[in-house]
Protein backbone atom coordinates (compact mmCIF):
# COMPACT_ATOMS: atom_id res chain seq x y z
CA UNK A 1 0.00 0.00 0.00
CA UNK A 2 1.26 3.30 -0.74
CA UNK A 3 2.16 5.55 2.30
CA UNK A 4 -0.49 8.54 2.61
CA UNK A 5 2.32 11.27 2.76
CA UNK A 6 3.82 9.73 -0.51
CA UNK A 7 0.31 10.38 -1.87
CA UNK A 8 -0.08 13.64 -0.51
CA UNK A 9 3.40 14.80 -1.68
CA UNK A 10 2.11 13.25 -5.29
CA UNK A 11 -1.10 15.33 -5.34
CA UNK A 12 0.93 18.13 -4.23
CA UNK A 13 3.73 17.93 -7.22
CA UNK A 14 0.74 17.22 -9.76
CA UNK A 15 -0.92 20.50 -8.46
CA UNK A 16 2.47 22.58 -8.65
CA UNK A 17 3.19 21.10 -11.98
CA UNK A 18 -0.65 22.05 -13.47
CA UNK A 19 -0.25 25.72 -11.99
CA UNK A 20 2.95 26.04 -13.65
CA UNK A 21 2.33 24.44 -16.73
CA UNK A 22 -0.98 26.89 -17.09
CA UNK A 23 0.96 30.02 -15.57
CA UNK A 24 3.44 29.78 -18.67
CA UNK A 25 1.10 29.34 -21.41
CA UNK A 26 -0.89 31.97 -21.01
CA UNK A 27 2.12 33.92 -20.34
CA UNK A 28 2.89 32.66 -23.78
CA UNK A 29 -0.42 34.38 -25.06
CA UNK A 30 0.90 37.82 -24.22
CA UNK A 31 -1.67 37.62 -21.35
CA UNK A 32 -1.55 39.14 -17.82
CA UNK A 33 -1.94 36.17 -15.80
CA UNK A 34 -4.45 36.64 -12.99
CA UNK A 35 -6.09 34.17 -10.48
CA UNK A 36 -9.91 34.39 -11.79
CA UNK A 37 -7.92 33.36 -15.35
CA UNK A 38 -5.97 30.62 -13.75
CA UNK A 39 -9.70 29.31 -11.95
CA UNK A 40 -11.39 29.48 -15.58
CA UNK A 41 -8.29 27.75 -17.24
CA UNK A 42 -8.06 25.19 -14.68
CA UNK A 43 -11.40 24.82 -13.96
CA UNK A 44 -11.62 25.16 -10.26
CA UNK A 45 -13.19 27.45 -7.93
CA UNK A 46 -11.21 31.37 -6.65
CA UNK A 47 -10.83 30.48 -2.99
CA UNK A 48 -8.96 27.14 -4.67
CA UNK A 49 -6.58 29.36 -6.88
CA UNK A 50 -5.81 31.61 -3.94
CA UNK A 51 -5.05 28.65 -1.77
CA UNK A 52 -2.66 27.38 -4.39
CA UNK A 53 -1.30 30.54 -5.22
CA UNK A 54 -0.38 31.15 -1.75
CA UNK A 55 1.67 28.08 -1.48
CA UNK A 56 3.47 28.71 -4.82
CA UNK A 57 4.63 32.15 -3.78
CA UNK A 58 5.84 30.63 -0.85
CA UNK A 59 7.85 27.82 -2.21
CA UNK A 60 9.26 30.37 -4.32
CA UNK A 61 7.62 29.57 -8.15
CA UNK A 62 6.08 32.46 -8.48
CA UNK A 63 5.50 36.01 -7.74
CA UNK A 64 1.67 37.70 -6.65
CA UNK A 65 1.99 41.86 -7.38
CA UNK A 66 -0.22 44.82 -5.70
CA UNK A 67 -2.56 43.85 -8.40
CA UNK A 68 -2.75 40.14 -8.15
CA UNK A 69 -1.25 39.88 -11.43
CA UNK A 70 1.26 36.55 -11.13
CA UNK A 71 4.55 36.28 -12.27
CA UNK A 72 6.96 32.92 -12.75
CA UNK A 73 10.18 34.00 -10.67
CA UNK A 74 13.42 31.92 -12.53
CA UNK A 75 13.07 28.80 -10.77
CA UNK A 76 9.66 28.57 -11.70
CA UNK A 77 10.07 29.54 -15.61
CA UNK A 78 12.75 27.03 -15.95
CA UNK A 79 10.52 24.38 -14.00
CA UNK A 80 7.43 25.45 -16.38
CA UNK A 81 9.81 25.20 -19.51
CA UNK A 82 10.91 21.69 -18.42
CA UNK A 83 6.64 20.57 -17.37
CA UNK A 84 5.84 22.44 -21.16
CA UNK A 85 8.86 21.02 -23.39
CA UNK A 86 7.35 17.19 -22.40
CA UNK A 87 4.09 17.72 -22.65
CA UNK A 88 4.62 19.07 -26.30
CA UNK A 89 6.76 16.53 -27.35
CA UNK A 90 4.54 13.85 -26.39
CA UNK A 91 1.99 15.51 -28.28
CA UNK A 92 4.47 15.41 -31.31
CA UNK A 93 5.32 11.71 -30.65
CA UNK A 94 1.54 10.42 -30.41
CA UNK A 95 0.71 12.66 -34.21
CA UNK A 96 3.77 11.82 -35.84
CA UNK A 97 4.44 8.39 -34.75
CA UNK A 98 1.70 6.90 -33.38
CA UNK A 99 -0.55 8.46 -36.22
CA UNK A 100 -3.31 10.57 -33.12
CA UNK A 101 -5.29 13.68 -34.62
CA UNK A 102 -4.11 16.46 -32.73
CA UNK A 103 -6.93 16.90 -30.29
CA UNK A 104 -7.02 13.57 -28.90
CA UNK A 105 -2.74 13.84 -28.34
CA UNK A 106 -3.40 17.05 -26.34
CA UNK A 107 -5.88 15.24 -23.79
CA UNK A 108 -3.55 12.16 -23.25
CA UNK A 109 -0.68 13.68 -22.87
CA UNK A 110 -1.92 15.67 -19.84
CA UNK A 111 -2.37 11.73 -18.57
CA UNK A 112 1.36 10.67 -19.40
CA UNK A 113 3.07 13.68 -18.28
CA UNK A 114 3.90 13.03 -15.33
CA UNK A 115 4.20 9.38 -16.08
CA UNK A 116 6.95 9.25 -18.18
CA UNK A 117 10.96 9.59 -17.11
CA UNK A 118 13.08 12.57 -18.46
CA UNK A 119 15.03 9.44 -19.89
CA UNK A 120 12.07 8.45 -22.42
CA UNK A 121 11.39 12.04 -23.36
CA UNK A 122 14.68 12.64 -24.35
CA UNK A 123 15.16 9.18 -26.01
CA UNK A 124 11.47 10.26 -27.81
CA UNK A 125 12.91 13.72 -28.81
CA UNK A 126 16.27 12.27 -30.32
CA UNK A 127 14.07 9.91 -32.12
CA UNK A 128 11.91 12.62 -33.98
CA UNK A 129 15.11 14.47 -35.08
CA UNK A 130 14.75 17.05 -32.15
CA UNK A 131 11.68 18.63 -33.38
CA UNK A 132 11.20 22.86 -32.94
CA UNK A 133 7.01 22.72 -32.21
CA UNK A 134 4.44 20.41 -31.02
CA UNK A 135 2.03 19.59 -33.37
CA UNK A 136 -0.17 22.88 -33.03
CA UNK A 137 2.81 24.73 -34.01
CA UNK A 138 3.64 25.96 -30.25
CA UNK A 139 7.39 26.04 -29.92
CA UNK A 140 9.18 23.56 -27.66
CA UNK A 141 10.70 25.80 -25.14
CA UNK A 142 14.50 27.07 -26.12
CA UNK A 143 14.00 25.88 -29.68
CA UNK A 144 13.03 28.55 -32.84
CA UNK A 145 10.06 27.39 -34.60
CA UNK A 146 11.19 28.66 -37.95
CA UNK A 147 7.80 30.54 -39.32
CA UNK A 148 7.90 33.75 -39.52
CA UNK A 149 5.70 36.65 -38.72
CA UNK A 150 2.43 35.46 -37.69
CA UNK A 151 -1.23 37.14 -37.53
CA UNK A 152 -4.45 35.87 -36.58
CA UNK A 153 -6.60 34.10 -39.15
CA UNK A 154 -9.65 36.58 -38.92
CA UNK A 155 -7.42 39.73 -39.53
CA UNK A 156 -6.71 38.40 -43.12
CA UNK A 157 -8.00 40.17 -46.06
CA UNK A 158 -10.43 38.49 -48.61
CA UNK A 159 -8.32 36.61 -50.87
CA UNK A 160 -5.24 36.28 -48.81
CA UNK A 161 -3.10 33.40 -48.30
CA UNK A 162 -1.74 32.22 -45.88
CA UNK A 163 0.30 28.93 -44.24
CA UNK A 164 -0.94 27.35 -40.50
CA UNK A 165 1.28 28.21 -38.54
CA UNK A 166 -0.18 27.75 -34.56
CA UNK A 167 -3.35 27.14 -32.60
CA UNK A 168 -3.74 28.92 -29.34
CA UNK A 169 -2.72 27.33 -26.39
CA UNK A 170 -6.31 29.24 -24.89
CA UNK A 171 -7.68 26.75 -27.73
CA UNK A 172 -5.75 23.42 -26.84
CA UNK A 173 -6.79 24.09 -23.57
CA UNK A 174 -10.44 25.75 -23.38
CA UNK A 175 -11.80 25.07 -26.69
CA UNK A 176 -11.09 21.59 -28.25
CA UNK A 177 -13.85 21.63 -30.44
CA UNK A 178 -11.84 23.94 -32.42
CA UNK A 179 -9.14 21.13 -32.70
CA UNK A 180 -11.55 19.10 -33.49
CA UNK A 181 -13.19 20.89 -36.09
CA UNK A 182 -9.92 22.14 -38.08
CA UNK A 183 -9.10 18.21 -38.15
CA UNK A 184 -11.95 16.89 -39.57
CA UNK A 185 -11.30 19.04 -42.43
CA UNK A 186 -7.67 18.09 -42.72
CA UNK A 187 -6.29 21.12 -41.61
CA UNK A 188 -2.87 20.80 -39.88
CA UNK A 189 0.27 23.05 -38.81
CA UNK A 190 1.49 23.86 -42.56
CA UNK A 191 -1.98 23.71 -44.20
CA UNK A 192 -2.76 27.02 -46.83
CA UNK A 193 -6.31 28.67 -46.40
CA UNK A 194 -7.58 31.34 -48.06
CA UNK A 195 -9.48 34.17 -46.43
CA UNK A 196 -13.23 34.04 -47.97
CA UNK A 197 -14.65 37.04 -46.00
CA UNK A 198 -13.56 40.41 -44.98
CA UNK A 199 -12.15 41.36 -41.66
CA UNK A 200 -14.82 44.31 -41.14
CA UNK A 201 -17.76 41.27 -40.93
CA UNK A 202 -18.68 41.47 -37.54
CA UNK A 203 -20.54 37.60 -37.49
CA UNK A 204 -17.78 35.52 -37.66
CA UNK A 205 -15.22 34.35 -40.24
CA UNK A 206 -14.73 32.37 -43.44
CA UNK A 207 -11.67 30.45 -44.82
CA UNK A 208 -11.27 28.12 -47.40
CA UNK A 209 -9.10 25.19 -47.10
CA UNK A 210 -8.53 22.96 -50.90
CA UNK A 211 -12.31 22.70 -51.78
CA UNK A 212 -14.15 22.90 -48.21
CA UNK A 213 -15.29 26.85 -47.28
CA UNK A 214 -14.95 27.00 -43.29
CA UNK A 215 -17.12 29.12 -40.93
CA UNK A 216 -15.75 29.68 -37.35
CA UNK A 217 -16.61 32.30 -34.89
CA UNK A 218 -14.46 35.49 -34.59
CA UNK A 219 -12.81 33.83 -31.46
CA UNK A 220 -11.67 31.13 -32.89
CA UNK A 221 -10.63 33.18 -35.72
CA UNK A 222 -7.97 35.08 -33.77
CA UNK A 223 -6.99 31.45 -32.23
CA UNK A 224 -5.44 30.14 -35.62
CA UNK A 225 -2.24 31.94 -36.16
CA UNK A 226 -1.20 32.12 -39.92
CA UNK A 227 1.88 33.00 -41.84
CA UNK A 228 0.82 35.53 -44.79
CA UNK A 229 2.17 33.85 -47.98
CA UNK A 230 3.29 37.16 -50.06
CA UNK A 231 1.01 38.09 -53.36
CA UNK A 232 2.52 36.20 -56.46
CA UNK A 233 3.95 33.58 -54.22
CA UNK A 234 1.36 30.95 -54.99
CA UNK A 235 1.32 27.50 -52.86
CA UNK A 236 5.44 26.76 -52.84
Amino acid sequence: MTPPDAVRDAHSSSTVNRYLETIYCIQGEDELVRPGRLAVWLNVSPPTVSDALHRLERDGWIEVARDRSVLLTQKGSDEAAAIVRRHRLLERWMTDVLGMDWASADAEADLLSSAVSDEVVSRIDASMNFPTTCPHGNPIPGRDPGYGTLTALADLRRGQLAYVRRISEVAEHEARELLTTLGDFGISEGSVVLADRDVEETDGFTFRFGENRISVTLLAGRQIWVEPIPEGQGRN
